[in-house]
């Protein structure tokens, strides 16, 4: 009797077992029929490095570990002193190019003068040479005809060396006119020459005025550049810097995280993909908050798998093959109707649990 109720025992818990095993088999199959999952996710969000622009010492730091920041909020202060002196440099060499170029233009107005002023000589020249040319005309004529009356004794020597003195006198006047001329045509010539040169210091004093702007608003970028703030609103890291330190260009100090956006990176298997779509429904739990479901969009799916972005991706041409399956990364967007406050709670890094609803 009691041999017989165990073995009803024993049949019962064997028939629930069954049951319950077979119930949750059913369960699962049918879940994965209209879910992807996987463990191998991460929350994201926007780091932004900072990143000195000039080199220099550090002279102040005005955050610590894991501050809050605004955007326009100085972070910290590089030694300026050599940058000001850069300046001073920048803005006497523009002053300099000014003065110059002012300069040039002064001896560009004084030969257009000059130029002005010996091209009316010639001209008042040649209608004055034109009329002495015409007295001599009349005094060689008159010479001429004294000439003759005086070997005719028909005058005294008097009138005929007067008629003579007339037509030397007349000569005498036009070859100076004529000399007059040449002189003004000469000095227009020598001006016209000093204008074009005038020009050519005046667009060299221009080039070198931009090229002093140019170095004066670079140096006062730079200057400026010694005054490091904030980007984006967020939470600085780690910050590795301290008084005395020297930075160079380029080197990155530590990062902001920027808590306006925050977004998961799901690594899915290649097998897992051939039903999942742009704008499919998702769970999400994470580690950190394992009593919160989030809700999520998937976004986006990346261009390779995560083994092509690795520094060393592999090369399956080399001979030594092992098919093994990959994961490719799966952006996915956490809605607005998610708590903010848990939201802003969230960290880059944070293990992610993912179900993809597929229909």
């Amino acid at each position: 009797m009691e041999k017989t109720q165990t073995n009803k025992k024993f049949i019962f818990i064997f028939a629930t077992l069954i049951l319950v095993g077979g119930s949750y088999g059913l369960y699962k199959y049918w879940h994965a029929q209209a879910h992807e999952t996987t463990d191998d996710a991460q929350i994201e969000k926007n780091m932004t490095p900072i990143i000195p622009r000039v080199s220099g010492y550090v002279t102040k730091v005005y955050v610590k570990d894991n501050d809050f920041v605004k955007k326009g909020d100085t972070l910290f202060v590089i030694d300026n002193k050599d940058y000001l002196v850069k300046v001073e440099e920048a803005k006497a060499a523009l002053s300099s190019a000014e003065e110059s170029y002012e300069a040039s233009k002064a001896d560009i107005g004084t030969a257009q003068a000059s130029i002005s002023v010996s091209d009316a000589n010639v001209h008042s020249a040649t209608g004055t040479i034109e009329t002495a040319r015409i007295r001599l005309t009349r005094a060689s004529n008159d010479f001429v005809r004294y000439a003759n009356l005086y070997k005719n004794h028909s005058i005294t020597k008097q009138q005929y060396e007067q008629a003579e003195a007339a037509k030397l006198e007349a000569q005498t006047q036009l070859n100076v006119l004529q000399d007059q001329q040449k002189a003004s045509a000469y000095q227009k010539s020598v001006a016209a020459a000093r204008s074009t040169v005038s020009n050519k210091q005046a667009q060299v004093a221009l080039a070198n005025i931009k090229r002093a702007q140019a170095q004066l608003a670079a140096a006062t970028l730079n200057l400026n550049y010694t005054v490091v703030q904030a980007t984006v609103d967020g939470q600085v890291s780690k910050i590795g810097i301290q008084p005395g330190q020297f930075l160079q260009p380029g080197q990155s100090l530590f990062y902001i995280i920027n808590n306006a956006e925050t977004w998961v990176v799901a690594n899915f298997k290649e097998t897992q993909l051939n039903k999942m779509v742009v704008g499919q429904k998702v769970t999400l739990k994470v580690d950190a908050f394992p009593d919160t479901e989030f809700q999520g969009t998937v976004a986006s799916f990346s261009p390779a798998t995560g083994a092509r972005f690795s520094i060393l991706p592999p090369d399956n041409a080399t001979g030594n093959f092992v098919k093994t399956i990959q994961r490719l990364p799966v952006k996915i967007s956490l809605d607005a109707t998610n708590d903010k406050n848990k939201l802003s709670a969230l960290r880059p890094g944070m293990n992610v649990d993912v179900d993809v609803h597929l229909k």
